[in-house]
């Protein structure tokens, strides 16, 4: 019974050894997008990296209102600064939420900037503001139905906040997944005779219509007039910072952005999802990114 045995073992041995190649070979052509599963995979192997800690210090200031919306349809918007105290006009970052967001993701447990950027301002780091606004889930770019929170930011909410007594000459753009889109974009429309600096986190992206989720856009038309790829040049003179994870399902279409550059936006890609636990990692490095651009 001894060889039988043996002949088993082998056998069982082999056919181990075959699933173990076999799983890296479709792990392998998973992580170089040949099949799918990839942002899946990089979770259920570890791959993330550590997650970000919102810092336990005490947060700076923030204020919160809102406004009817002209551009919006008559929709009411809300509203959140945080800013440090100060006796001079602040420059400004407008924060822009990702999809299902609100003007208060930015802030308090969401990604924690109003204690990132006390935590900055306490090591010596040039202060600035901070704001937040309401955009729904709309892409930031003007829809179909008449809906424009891309016309809401530029001409009603950055008006304001220079009504509100903040340096709008020295503006910056950041936002996380459908808002680094968005703050990509608005980069590029203002250009840098207005914008001081981008800082897009995990920007959601696609390289061609028929890739977008559902809702970002209205048919492949509106896709084509306010995609960013392809429009790298309209951020020419504007400082750049991209961040995205490793195991971002948005890192592929990123990456081909990234690539269309002349000059390669700072940040990169590391270990991460499309979470928040990334977005607080990189938190740190984008308040410094913001900070120097803003005082520059």
């Amino acid at each position: 019974m001894q060889p039988t045995a043996s002949r088993v073992t082998r056998r069982a041995l082999i056919a181990g050894g075959g699933a173990v190649v076999a799983a890296a070979a479709v792990a392998e052509a998973v992580n170089l997008r040949w099949l799918p599963g990839r942002s899946s995979m990089y979770r259920a192997l570890g791959l993330n990296g550590q997650p970000g800690r919102i810092p336990d210090v005490t947060p700076v200031p923030t204020t919160s209102g809102s406004f009817v919306s002209k551009a919006r349809d008559g929709r009411t918007v809300g509203w959140t600064i945080a800013a440090p105290e100060s006796s001079e006009p602040l420059p400004i970052a407008v924060a822009l939420h990702g999809y299902g967001g609100s003007h208060r993701t930015f802030f308090g447990n969401g990604l924690g900037y109003d204690r990132f950027l006390a935590e900055h301002i306490a090591h010596g780091g040039a202060p600035f503001a901070v704001a937040g606004v309401d955009g729904g889930n709309r892409y930031w770019h003007r829809r179909a139905d008449g809906d424009d929170p891309g016309a809401m930011v530029l001409d009603e909410f950055v008006p304001m906040l220079e009504q509100h007594g903040y340096d709008t000459g020295r503006l910056a753009f950041t936002g996380n997944s459908m808002g680094g889109y968005g703050a990509l974009r608005f980069g590029g429309l203002l250009g840098a005779s207005r914008v001081r600096a981008v800082a897009a986190l995990s920007p959601a992206l696609w390289t061609s219509a028929g890739d977008t989720a559902r809702g970002a856009f209205d048919d492949a038309e509106d896709f084509r007039a306010n995609t960013v790829l392809g429009r790298q040049r309209d951020l020419d003179g504007i400082p750049v910072r991209i961040d995205v994870g490793n195991g971002d399902g948005f890192e592929p279409a990123v990456r081909t952005y990234v690539d269309g550059f002349t000059t390669k936006p700072t940040g990169g890609f590391e270990p991460g999802a499309h979470d928040a636990a990334f977005w607080r990692r990189m938190a740190p490095a984008q308040i410094t990114f913001l900070a120097r651009h803003l005082h520059a």
